[in-house]
């Protein structure tokens, strides 16, 4: 029982309705954004009472539409996370960001939560609605670990997000029906768990449930250069201080470089932190990417051999996800003596870093460097964006897991042939290549009748991958409807792809 008396499961909201609060757009005149969400809110309880017996008076659900920030609401919202069956989060790319949509799944998380009896699977009660597609955006750890079937609620609800099937009315059939699987999937749920009535948590004071920065929304800008106390002889120490990070090039132009770049990419919509690449390397060498990056180099540090060899381990690591830009103040009477010097120190440690530049982002780096502030400031943003446009080709192209292997035609055959004692030859075999050790082909020249899909190596050290991309026969993983596949029915989450 909480503090509003609840004793009786009958009386218990079936459902939260967690959102996130849409600003008005700017022009005179303009309606209210969240009035679709209210709509989707009203058509939600109407649906799940005629699913249901909840009597009449009792609250079908709850959503937060006319209460304002305040110990009140506060006080509101926590009952009713400590109360709802169902916890129904609205995806959208604005919730995610949202810290007090956090602090709702926080809340509702907190409850313990068992299957209603021995048969049943579900641990969670959690529904999730694509109020938008996500397909673009990466889904924070606890939204992408639910697993949840999102199939039954049709094709256009998967491409399109609910916020589009109710607002179009073309797709005005597409949104009856979503909303129909959804109510009974609510209903579903409350079911099949036992989410007991929770404690009231003090909301304003609870963490969120999400990394509200998005990984491609953050920059981490890596610092390498000398501070004051380990400069050598013939390095001036007023273009440094007392961390690395407070180096200087332009002086007296502008502010420390690392601050500089802040602030230029804050103007680009990235939420940016500084770092000494000292304490950054190892673990960008290594393929870590938390986030897209950049290395601010000074060719000075690139003297110490130790700071050298970790340039060009980084060089070797091919981590795209990470720009250099290499500030060179022309008017450095230092720089410019020692220009031949440390440019081929640069050259060296960098040899596939240079190679590498793509024809659309010549200029980020080069041999000559950025010679003057305006050049930094040109090279920056698209520096950070070629950065950010890997990072997310990265975490989009990684596997989360092998998927199982599928039953296989070839086992079959081999296990039992077509002769009446079960065996036989497999008619799907290849002949041995001689050109690796083995007989004659089928054709008499070494090579199968599909062409070279053995993974012989040609030339091309690719080949052993792309040998069977037009094979037939090639086992793919299987088809998954167990009901609770969160990327079933669902447009590919960035960094998630179908299973």
């Amino acid at each position: 029982m909480t503090d509003r008396g609840w004793d009786d499961d009958d009386t218990r909201p079936y459902f939260f309705l967690s959102y996130a609060h849409t600003p008005k757009a700017g022009a005179r005149g303009a309606g209210d954004p969240n009035h679709w969400v209210r709509q989707l809110y009203r058509d939600l309880c109407e649906a799940v009472l005629q699913l249901t017996t909840v009597p009449d008076g009792v609250p079908v659900g709850f959503m937060d539409e006319s209460m304002h920030q305040g110990e009140l609401w506060a006080e509101r919202l926590s009952d009713e996370l400590a109360s709802c069956r169902v916890f129904v989060p609205l995806y959208s790319p604005r919730y995610f960001n949202s810290v007090p949509c956090g602090q709702e799944w926080h809340a509702f998380t907190r409850r313990p939560v068992y299957p209603a009896n021995l048969d049943s699977e579900r641990t969670s009660g959690i529904v999730p609605v694509l109020w938008a597609p996500m397909s673009r955006y990466r889904l924070p750890k606890v939204a992408s670990e639910l697993q949840f079937n999102h199939a039954g609620f049709g094709p256009d609800y998967a491409t399109e997000g609910l916020y589009a099937l109710m607002k179009l009315t073309y797709f005005r059939s597409a949104y009856e029906l979503a909303v129909h699987r959804l109510a009974a999937r609510i209903v579903q749920v409350a079911e099949e768990t036992v989410i007991p009535i929770g404690r009231r948590l003090e909301f304003n004071s609870l963490p969120s449930a999400f990394n509200v920065t998005a990984p491609t929304k953050q920059l981490r800008i890596s610092v390498l250069a000398y501070h004051q106390g380990e400069l050598p002889e013939d390095r001036s120490p007023d273009y440094y201080g007392d961390r690395r990070t407070d180096w200087h090039p332009y002086r007296p132009v502008g502010s420390p470089i690392a601050q500089h770049a802040v602030r230029l990419a804050r103007q680009l919509g990235f939420q940016p932190t500084v770092h000494e690449f000292d304490d950054e390397a190892e673990s960008i060498i290594e393929g870590h990417a938390e986030a897209p990056g950049l290395l601010l180099l000074d060719r000075w540090a690139l003297r110490d051999p130790r700071r050298r060899e970790l340039v060009r381990r980084f060089d070797r690591s091919d981590s795209t996800w990470v720009s250099v830009l290499e500030p060179w103040n022309a008017d450095d009477p230092e720089c410019e003596e020692q220009a031949g010097e440390l440019g081929q120190l640069s050259d060296d440690a960098l040899r596939i870093t240079r190679r590498a530049g793509r024809p659309s982002f010549l200029g980020v780096t080069g041999p000559t460097g950025l010679h003057t502030l305006e050049d930094f400031d040109d090279a920056l943003p698209r520096a950070a964006m070629k950065a950010k446009y890997a990072f997310e080709g990265r975490t989009r192209a990684e596997p989360e897991e092998p998927p199982p292997s599928r039953p296989s035609l070839r086992e079959a055959f081999r296990r039992g042939g077509p002769g009446p004692d079960g065996t036989g030859p497999d008619p799907f075999e290849e002949e041995p290549d001689p050109g690796n050790g083995g007989g004659p082909g089928p054709h008499g020249n070494g090579r199968s009748p599909h062409g070279d899909r053995t993974g012989n190596h040609t030339g091309d050290r690719t080949s052993s991958h792309t040998g069977n991309r037009n094979d037939p026969y090639r086992e793919h993983g299987p088809y998954r409807d167990d009901g609770d596949d969160p990327d079933d029915g669902m447009a590919p989450l960035g960094g998630r792809g179908n299973r």
